[in-house]
């Protein structure tokens, strides 16, 4: 009936002991009350001023379902057009949630390892033995400190994933409002464009039948009508599909549907913005920087972790507290005579590593280092490059968007001007009028297009500043295929 087991004296009970044990080294790491989403919402506050929240109660979504409606009732613009986005896109609700799962991860991978309790109950005739066991993780325990500072440094990158997930929503939001209204302006231009066209076919098609007008140049001008209509089936084609990625963006559905957009894109700023510091901006906002920061940081701790530990991954501490009974029945009097024992101790585990002594786990942490450090190292270089690129390409659009307003469009409308009036006054016939109205239609749709470009580029700026991509960067502008000049007939 004797145990190999030597009573333990030491303390009274193991039980209390490893309970304080585990209270010591706990920590008070828990999961936020708000899922990680105040530093979501400072991180993208200060990057573009624009109120984001997470709907997490019917309550929530009331009050977002109330706010888009006012936005809406309002004509749209470019803010609104990113508020409304931040408030109802399923995608970043989405996002957001994904959020409140990796925090909850990577709580749950800080917190310290549950004590494991069993208990064993053995009865014969005459005896009876009862072992109860407390199995403490002590390599757990030594080590929740560190794991708990890398799980707050990976809760914080999972932060700025987020971030740059609204950031990037907002980017490309604000892109397909400028799309959307510079279609729905070229539409309307070409739509009056068309209807002057068809009154010019009519009439060279009744000149014809007088003579008046050669079969050449009837068929130009009938050329020129059907060109135009065909371009206007594009334009509202495009129409349709930069609306149906407007409505996309922003999460609409139903009647939400029928927003109401300007006729026309914004005017052009007086000035370009001068931003001789463009990088030095880009570098210090920028959330993709803040991101390969924050995990390389992440990195840092976790290789403190496995160096720390690399010969040891298994320590655990067992409790063992047994009991045992027995009676007996002398052969002589027939008395039953009862026998009890009990037996405290504990036993120490530790993993031996003979075959394993870590080199892997080490050599993985090394390179996962250096991995962090060169994406580091190439996103400064990309954030640099787009910043150059974007800024490049702002002033660029500008200049040309502004190149058309001073001066093709005015001289165009001089030249159309005065071509009328030679034409009222008989000193040239109707030819050269209807080739220079030709050249002014392609004059005003480029120019809807460089506008466009030019709000286009002032969006990817701010995302290349910022964050969260580029919102389209490099794209032509949505529209149908300009009037070539050659579309004059040569006149």
């Amino acid at each position: 009936m004797k145990r190999p087991v030597r009573p333990w004296n030491g303390i009274k009970s193991h039980w209390p002991f490893a309970a304080l044990l585990a209270a010591g080294l706990g920590g008070c790491v828990s999961v936020s009350p708000d899922a990680g989403m105040d530093g979501v919402a400072a991180l993208t506050r200060e990057r573009i001023a624009v109120e984001t929240v997470k709907q997490t109660s019917e309550e929530s979504e009331a009050q977002a379902r109330a706010r888009v409606a006012h936005l809406l009732k309002q004509p749209l613009n470019g803010g609104r057009a990113v508020q409304i986005a931040l408030l109802n896109n399923r995608h970043l609700q989405a996002a957001y949630n994904e959020l409140g799962i990796s925090e909850a991860q990577f709580v749950q991978a800080a917190l310290p390892p549950n004590p494991t309790i069993s208990v064993a109950r053995l009865a014969a005739s005459l005896e009876r033995e009862i072992e109860r066991q407390i199995l403490v993780n002590l390599f757990g325990l030594i080590t929740q400190p560190s794991r708990q500072k890398i799980s707050e440094a990976k809760i914080r990158q999972a932060q700025m994933r987020a971030a740059s997930e609204t950031l990037k929503i907002a980017a490309q939001a604000r892109s397909a409002y400028y799309r959307a209204v510079a279609s729905r302006q070229m539409v309307g231009f070409l739509q009056q464009a068309n209807v002057n066209a068809r009154t010019v076919s009519q009439l060279f098609k009744q000149l014809g039948e007088t003579g008046a007008v050669n079969k050449i140049d009837q068929a130009r001008e009938h050329v020129f009508y059907a060109e135009l209509a065909a371009q206007l089936g594009k334009a509202r084609m495009d129409q349709t599909v930069d609306h149906e990625r407007l409505i996309r963006a922003l999460g609409l559905w139903g009647k939400q549907t029928n927003m109401r957009l300007p006729s026309t894109l914004p005017a052009l700023p007086k000035a370009a913005r001068n931003r001789p510091d463009v990088e030095r901006e880009a570098v210090l906002r920028n959330i993709a920087i803040h991101m390969a920061k924050a995990e390389l940081d992440a990195t840092i701790l976790s290789l403190g972790l496995t160096n720390a530990t690399r010969f040891i991954s298994v320590l655990e501490l067992k409790g063992i507290s047994a009991y045992e009974s027995a009676r007996h029945r002398d052969p002589v009097s027939g008395a039953v005579e009862k026998e009890k024992a009990s037996w405290r101790g504990v036993e120490l585990e530790i993993q031996i590593p003979i075959f394993d002594f870590g080199q892997s786990r080490k050599r993985e942490a090394e390179e996962t280092y250096a991995r962090a450090f060169n994406l580091l190292a190439a996103q400064a270089v990309d954030v640099r490059s787009y910043a150059r690129e974007n800024y490049a390409r702002y002033r660029g659009a500008y200049d040309l968007a502004r190149h058309y307003q001073r001066h093709i469009l005015p001289l165009r409308k001089i030249i159309s001007d005065e071509s009328l009036l030679r034409y009222n006054t008989m000193i040239v016939d109707i030819l050269p009028v209807l080739a220079e109205a030709r050249q002014r239609v392609a004059a005003n749709m480029q120019a809807i297009n460089a506008r466009c470009d030019f709000w286009l580029a002032e969006a990817d700026l701010r995302a290349a500043i910022v964050g969260g991509g580029a919102g389209g960067a490099g794209e032509a502008a949505s529209g149908p295929v300009m009037v070539s000049a050659g579309a004059s007939g040569g006149h």
